[in-house]
């Protein structure tokens, strides 16, 4: 008994004292996870080609990783033990920190990470750019081969296939290849029995047409841009602590380019005085090239990429894109709009192919790593070394000073005559003088002036300016336009979005060669009736304001042939039914639309590119006409005006079969009268894509979908409850339903929705709703299974779920993983 006491107090003894033994293990294992950090920046550091890890640190790292999950679980043992048994865990714990010592000490390893690898087989070469004869000669020396200069070329490419279908296995590297090579031309033969082929170029049709696996390069991270650097330079430079925060930014304004980083660095080398170093620095902020060798041999071998672009065109679509700021995410849509406009992209008959050519442009720049694509899609920005190189190639053609917090504009002597274009965006608080003498740029085709806050434009200033093809004065805060503006007969695209304090546009009659015309904002008062029909050219029309109605005349729309964007608002369904007949009756064909009726707005982004919303609208039977083409209609705060059991859609537009055929998404919103949405025979004949249906916040609402008297006898026919009849809406994605207290029924009481494209259904805050309707496919065995494509199922109650009926027993257990619910 005595012996088993002991025990007893040892152990006890051991529980007060765990405590302090586990926090002593967790700070140790903060310390070798610390020293795991620092052995893995070495590792980075020293793990070169033709190296390779030593085994004794892959076992150490494969260690530190099984010592923490160790550790963690003793954690949780310890933690979740009752009292008494604490104790017994003291043993594990010491040993635990004994090897978290040795671990300590082990990773130290003072002879360093790596050792040689003996499986690289091979000679090697310099890495300096090898060029003509000289490097011909280099790459055959390795082989132990020779080659006469004054052979065939036939002959050589024959001699070069035998000496390399001698050497068996191989790895061949084709470095900064810009043309498109025949390998049996050249004398590379077949790859088949296990070699390899690297290339590496700027250009990705080069990479297709070898049939090459692509790898994009990124830029380098920013430890990898610094070692370089620091390769380059020289690590003498960490010697003198008050360099150091300059040549850290000097390195940022290298941009992660390998190239630049290169050639910055070397022209650095050996310079210890903080004077040129920050002299530096300033120099490559303010973009001069003052260092040494930097405009030769970087931006000339980066302007390979321009040179080598096969039409003009194309090399004037993508200096177009240095007249945004550095770093600036250009939208790809706009920018090729500006392209059209500007005369770069080849005129066609329809705006569609001339986009088509547009994008093909685009990605021409893109597969040449002259563009490369953002964080988000559909948006490009150029890098800052290509920016400059592009710039360098357009002085004294472009004055570009655009993002510089420039507080005034240019001097007047800086508009020289033969100025193609002049890029002054996004400079906030830009001032122009009154005094200012008009510019005399003759020649001058496109002037960005967005997003400078301008309160006032001298109204001479575009007096001479006679060329000008491009204005755009968005984002300012002038009240008026100066009068010069509507002198600009050669003018095909202004935009004057977002100049919330402009009160008046007055007449542009004279701007007849107008093509993209964008007047969306606030604050505008008055907009001349009978101006629109007198631009015969004009292909894009935005006049929309997100607060209230800029309303325009649906029949001087209608009128413009050549339209084929329009963004604005009517003021009721009289003007949308003119703009509807006149638009048909001349053949207008719109690309893009987005139309708004009403005196509501409810703020939207549609994905989609034909859009018309309803906001407060009084909705009489046979009331609109759409365009046959709509792909969303959204209407708000309806204003019924017939029989409330009628059915909604076919008696407020009672449409031809296929009327809607091209549309994806329906939205109805606070139509507090509407009690029947659709009938079967209309859906079934019109909404054959339909995509996305929303019903929200309509108290009235009982029925989605309402049976009409054939359907009705279909289900008489039908016999009882088991005997369903299918209904297909085959391209519905989302069925979303909330806020209808009295809704009973989505499609009947015997029907049921196959949709086999369902991704999510949302019943929210639908009491009286009780069956779902949603077909579900059954198996082999007799048992249900769900829609291949459901991805959730949202409910808003439990109590709903429960008392939820199903067309089948095991429906509710099937769909269970789906289903999701916010209130218990």
């Amino acid at each position: 008994m005595e012996t088993v006491g002991n025990m007893v107090v040892k152990y006890w003894d051991n529980h007060r004292s765990l405590d302090q033994k586990m926090i002593d293990l967790k700070r140790k294992l903060v310390d070798l996870n610390a020293l795991k950090q620092d052995v893995e920046s070495r590792k980075r550091a020293e793990l070169h080609p033709r190296k390779k890890l030593k085994s004794q640190v892959d076992v150490w790292f494969r260690n530190v990783e099984r010592i923490n999950d160790e550790i963690q679980n003793l954690d949780q043992r310890v933690a979740q033990s009752i009292s008494i048994s604490r104790g017994f865990c003291m043993e594990d714990v010491l040993k635990k920190i004994q090897e978290v010592e040795e671990l300590l000490q082990q990773g130290k390893f003072d002879q360093g990470l790596v050792v040689d690898d003996l499986t690289w087989i091979g000679q090697a070469l310099s890495t300096t750019n090898l060029v003509g004869k000289a490097a011909e000669i280099c790459i055959l020396r390795a082989m132990r081969e020779k080659l006469h200069e004054d052979e065939d070329e036939t002959i050589r490419a024959g001699m070069l296939n035998e000496m390399l279908t001698r050497r068996g296995r191989y790895v061949l590297i084709l470095d900064d290849l810009w043309d498109k090579l025949s390998l049996e031309e050249v004398g590379i033969p077949d790859l088949s029995n296990g070699s390899k082929l690297v290339v590496t170029t700027r250009m990705l049709d080069v990479c297709r047409y070898l049939g090459c696996r692509e790898i994009r390069m990124p830029t380098l991270p920013k430890q990898d841009a610094w070692s370089l650097f620091l390769e380059k330079v020289g690590r003498d430079v960490l010697k003198y602590p008050d360099l150091f925060p300059i040549v850290e930014s000097v390195v940022e304004q290298c941009a992660g380019l390998p190239l630049a980083i290169v050639t910055v660095a070397s022209s650095m080398k050996g310079i210890t005085n903080v004077h040129e170093w920050r002299n530096a620095l300033n120099e490559l902020s303010r973009r001069v090239r003052g260092v040494t060798g930097l405009d030769e041999k970087v931006l000339q071998q980066l302007q390979f990429s321009y040179d080598h672009l096969e039409h003009e065109r194309v090399q004037h679509c993508f200096l177009y894109c240095a007249l945004y700021p550095e770093d600036y995410s250009i939208h790809e849509r706009i920018l090729i709009e500006l392209w059209i406009a500007e005369g770069l992209v080849e005129e066609m008959d329809s705006q569609q192919a001339e986009l088509d050519q547009g994008y093909t442009i685009l990605n021409e720049l893109k597969n040449n790593c002259l563009l490369e694509n953002c964080e988000y899609p559909e948006l490009v920005k150029l890098h800052d070394l290509v920016r400059d190189m592009a710039l360098r190639i357009t002085r004294p053609r472009f004055l570009v000073r655009a993002g510089l917090q420039l507080k005034e504009i240019p001097h007047v002597q800086e508009w020289t005559k033969d100025l193609e274009k002049v890029s002054l965006m996004s400079n906030y608080g830009l001032q122009i003088p009154s005094q200012m003498s008009p510019p005399n740029c003759q020649m001058l085709t496109t002037l960005l002036l967005s997003d400078c806050g301008i309160k006032s434009i001298p109204d001479c200033f575009f007096e001479q300016m006679k060329g000008l093809k491009v204005l755009d004065l968005s984002g300012n805060n002038f009240r008026i336009l100066p009068s010069s503006i509507f002198n600009l007969e050669a003018l095909t695209v202004l935009l004057v979005r977002r100049c919330d304090y402009l009160e008046e546009v007055p007449s542009f009659s004279k701007l007849e060669a107008l093509k993209k015309l964008d007047l969306s904002g606030r604050a505008i008062n008055y907009v001349p009736r009978g101006i629109f029909p007198k631009f015969s050219c004009l292909r894009d029309l935005v006049i929309f304001d997100d607060d209230q109605p800029v309303c325009v005349r649906g029949e001087e729309i209608g009128e413009l042939r050549k339209l084929l964007y329009f963004k604005g608002w009517f003021y009721d369904l009289n003007e949308l039914n003119t703009f509807v007949q006149t638009s048909q009756s001349r053949g207008q064909r719109l690309i893009r639309y987005y139309v708004v009726v009403g005196l509501k707005k409810i703020p939207n982004d549609s994905p989609w590119d034909k859009y018309i919303e309803l906001s407060g609208c009084k909705i009489c039977r046979n009331g609109v006409k759409f365009p046959s083409d709509l792909q969303q209609l959204r209407i708000n705060y309806g204003i019924v005006d017939f029989p409330e059991e009628e059915v909604f859609f076919p008696c407020f537009i009672p449409t031809p079969n296929g009327m809607f055929s091209f549309l994806k998404e329906i939205y109805i919103f606070r139509c507090e009268k509407i009690k029947k949405l659709f009938t079967c025979s209309w859906v079934l004949s019109n909404l054959p894509n339909l995509e996305v249906l929303t019903v929200e916040i309509c108290h009235g609402m009982e029925e989605i979908i309402a049976s009409e008297m054939e359907f009705v006898e279909e289900e008489r026919m039908g016999g009882s409850n088991s005997n369903t009849i299918q209904f297909t809406l085959p391209k519905l994605r989302k069925l979303d339903l909330r806020l209808l207290p009295d809704l009973k029924s989505i499609c009947g009481a015997n029907r049921v929705m196959v949709c086999d494209s369902i991704e999510k259904i949302t019943i929210d805050h639908c009491p009286k709703l009780q069956r779902i309707p949603l077909y579900l496919p059954l198996l082999d065995d007799g048992q249900p299974s769900p829609p291949p494509s459901l991805k959730e199922f949202f409910i808003s109650s439990r109590e709903q779920l429960r008392s939820a009926e199903w067309d089948h027993p095991n429906a509710k257990s099937v769909l269970e993983p789906f289903i999701t619910h916010w209130r218990l």
